[in-house]
Formats: C-alpha cells, sequence, structure tokens
C-alpha cells in the first residue's frame, strides 16, 4: 500500500470508526491459513479453555459444538502463525492508524459454521477491556472466506468510536455481552469482504454480525493492537484477554449499566 493509499485509510478509520482495508492475505497463502485455523476446529490443534461459544445464549443445534466458535490466542497456541505474513503485514497497518507505538495486544478466531444462523451480539470490544488511560486500540478482522450480509460480515455504527460507551449487560446465559444498537441504528453499515481483505474498526466502534444462514463456513481472523505501554498496564493488571482466565464479561466501568 503506498503512503497516499496509507493516509486515506487512516482518514476514513478516524472518521468513521472503521475501514476496508483490502487484501492482507495474498490468494497463494490462503489454503495455509485454513490448513491451520480447521486443524484449531477440528481439535488438531488443541485450544482447551481458550475456545468458547460466542452464542451459547442460544439452543445448540442437534450435533453442534458451539453456535460461534471463538478461539482466543491462536499464536499462542500455535507459535508458527506469527512467523507468517499477516501479523507483518497487520502490524505495519495498525501503526499507520493508531500510531508507531502500537503492538499485538491478543488475537483470536471467531467461526460461524454454514447455517448456525445465531448473530454475534452487537457490543463495543471496550466494554470487555479494563480501563486505560490512552483509549487508542484497532481490530483487524481478516476474512478466510468471502463474507456477505448472510453469512455474518461486519456491520459497524459510523461514528460511534466518537460518543460514549453504551451499557452492556451480560447475555442471557452470563457468558457474553452486549449492548442495545440494530441494523436499522442511524449509521449502521455492513461492509462485505473477499477472502483475504480485512476490515480494521476501533475498540469504541459498535459492531455486530448476523448468523451465518448460507451453504458455506465463515472463517474470521482478528489480530487486535493497541500502544506497548497500555499493553505493559494492562498486564500488571492482569488483565491479557483470556490468556490466563478466559472470562468474559463488562470489565470497562464506562460501559457498566447503572
Amino acid at each position: 500500500m503506498t503512503t497516499q493509499a496509507f493516509s486515506e485509510v487512516a482518514q476514513k478509520f478516524t472518521r468513521n470508526g472503521f475501514v476496508a482495508v483490502g487484501e492482507l492475505i495474498a490468494p497463494e497463502d490462503l489454503d495455509h491459513y485454513r490448513d491451520i485455523y480447521d486443524r484449531f476446529l477440528d481439535g488438531d490443534i488443541a485450544a482447551g479453555d481458550k475456545r468458547s461459544d460466542l452464542g451459547s445464549h442460544v439452543p445448540l443445534r442437534d450435533g453442534a459444538r458451539e453456535n460461534i466458535t471463538q478461539i482466543m490466542w491462536p499464536s499462542a497456541l500455535h507459535p508458527p502463525l506469527r512467523e507468517l505474513p499477516l501479523h507483518t503485514r497487520a502490524l505495519d497497518l495498525a501503526r499507520e492508524l493508531i500510531g508507531a507505538d502500537a503492538e499485538l495486544d491478543f488475537d483470536m478466531m471467531i467461526h460461524k459454521a454454514p447455517h448456525t444462523g445465531v448473530p454475534t451480539p452487537w457490543h463495543q470490544d471496550a466494554a470487555y477491556w479494563i480501563d486505560l488511560p490512552d483509549h487508542r486500540a484497532v481490530s483487524i478482522w481478516v476474512a478466510l472466506d468471502d463474507a456477505v450480509p448472510d453469512n455474518g460480515c461486519m456491520w459497524y455504527v459510523r461514528g460511534s468510536h466518537r460518543e460514549p460507551l453504551r451499557p452492556h449487560r451480560p447475555t442471557s446465559d452470563g457468558k457474553n455481552i452486549a449492548c442495545d444498537c440494530s441494523e436499522d441504528e442511524p449509521g449502521a453499515t455492513c461492509v462485505p469482504v473477499r477472502a483475504g481483505e480485512a476490515v480494521a474498526h476501533a475498540g469504541t466502534t459498535l459492531h455486530g454480525s448476523r448468523g451465518n444462514t448460507t451453504d458455506g463456513t465463515r472463517r474470521a481472523y482478528i489480530l487486535t493492537y493497541r500502544p506497548a505501554a497500555m499493553i505493559r498496564l494492562e498486564r500488571e493488571q492482569g488483565a491479557d484477554h483470556g490468556l490466563s482466565d478466559n472470562v468474559r464479561q463488562v470489565r470497562n466501568s464506562a460501559a457498566a449499566e447503572n
């Protein structure tokens, strides 16, 4: 990406709270990433308690293990991932979007199997995170399959990153969190992307996605970055995004319900 293109992407990110960034995984590398991803899903690469269900508040279909499979810290569970091109390209992008002090905070996989049909609840990532003095953060959502509305591409609310965090509450089973928002929200925008392409969003941007009602799978790999000093502060306070404790709850005081 040229310097001018980086600048235009950064301006859109700052203005809207999200931006489609184009290809981050080359077509010839996609099968390698998909193979590693599927080894996680099949259990060939063990995820232990880093594996959970983002749709656990909805009853499972017969034979299903999860509605929406989430695996935290795949690069810690399978370190060769860090040596592949995506981590380098995503870090370069993150530094253009939030500053030269950006480092990888954590990564995760979120998978929607065919015909699972369970939406990802609307939320702001920062609601999961502890209070920090520097709010800069970017999550880079990378599609390993073509992502469209009916299999779970991302929806964002334009400009929501400039507003206060909304109150978040536990889902009905208490295992995830959600806030009040919908596709009818002013500024709600659907962002389809092709396999290998990515979209970046700020930590305070409202987002969600539909369930997968198609015959195909929807594999996504997400890498989140923030300033190195804030990562150190998080770790000093015991916050490591599920590396030691994969419990999802409202941690940010600004997102707590009154």
